[in-house]
């Protein structure tokens, strides 16, 4: 059983939704990293989010974009990300999930980046632009049975492709609740409880939610409905414009907002 299963089972176990923060790694300062991430994991988070720093990521908006940027200017490469999720693991249970693209998995070799992840003790990987089936040979490469392969699906994924993308996903499988880019959004898209179920209903694993959210109210929304919550851009934001404090005070209301919700 692997890190990602044994967390999302002590959440169900507890009818309890987990908080999946997102920052970039090196932003606002490699110096940081450390210290955000044990910053994270003290105000609830059950698992975490790490990006790989990359210079055209265009999934997300500009908010992340900049954090990305940031990092790159200091020299933030993927092998320095993997020594950080090292040194976090050694002290701390909460699953690390890198988030990143494939072009960075490419430079670096994937079947050395999965084997020296899974050293480090990253318990998933998350890659945006590389969907089910488009590459098998790839996906064949990245393949650890250590480090479970995050899918995504988006509200425009037809009912047949999403069945095929969820029965493929490990770890859990991460529902874009909206079309667009990364960023806060004042509404959460309708249909949303409609979507996630008929997505449970073919997959094992559980469905956490992310794109657009950034409030308590909006989280606790989320996690009436998920079974996860996962915010960036608002994390990443308030890290840049205030620091840690003000970090962490977002990501504590949004742990209060997502152990608000009811079933």
């Amino acid at each position: 059983m692997g890190a990602l299963e044994r967390t999302f089972g002590r959440l169900r176990a507890q009818s309890r939704r987990a908080f999946i923060p997102y920052v970039t790694a090196g932003h606002p300062r490699p110096a940081l990293v450390s210290q955000v991430l044990a910053a994270l994991a003290d105000c609830g988070a059950d698992v975490i989010e790490l990006g790989i720093p990359f210079s055209d990521p265009l999934a997300d908006g500009p908010i992340i974009q900049r954090a990305s940027w940031t990092a790159l200017q200091q020299g933030v490469s993927p092998a320095q990300v993997l020594m950080w999720v090292e040194d976090f693991a050694r002290g701390r249970e909460t699953p690390v999930v890198l988030f990143s693209y494939v072009n960075p998995i490419l430079q670096y070799g994937p079947e050395s980046f999965v084997r020296d992840a899974a050293s480090a003790g990253a318990a998933g990987l998350l890659l945006t632009d590389l969907p089910v089936g488009a590459d098998p040979n790839l996906e064949s490469r990245l393949f650890h049975r250590d480090v479970d392969l995050v899918r995504l699906v988006a509200p425009t994924t037809p009912p047949e492709r999403a069945e095929e993308i969820a029965r493929a996903a490990r770890g859990f499988l991460y529902y874009i609740s909206r079309t667009g880019v990364t960023g806060p959004r004042p509404e959460l898209a309708a249909g949303l409880r409609r979507e996630v179920e008929a997505l449970r209903a073919h997959t094992r694993v559980p469905v956490a939610v992310g794109f657009g959210i950034s409030t308590s109210d909006q989280a606790r929304l989320v996690a009436e409905v998920a079974d996860g919550v996962v915010v960036g851009s608002a994390i990443v934001a308030a890290l840049g414009d205030g620091g840690l404090e003000a970090a962490a005070r977002v990501a504590r209301e949004i742990r209060q907002g997502i152990d608000a919700a009811r079933d």
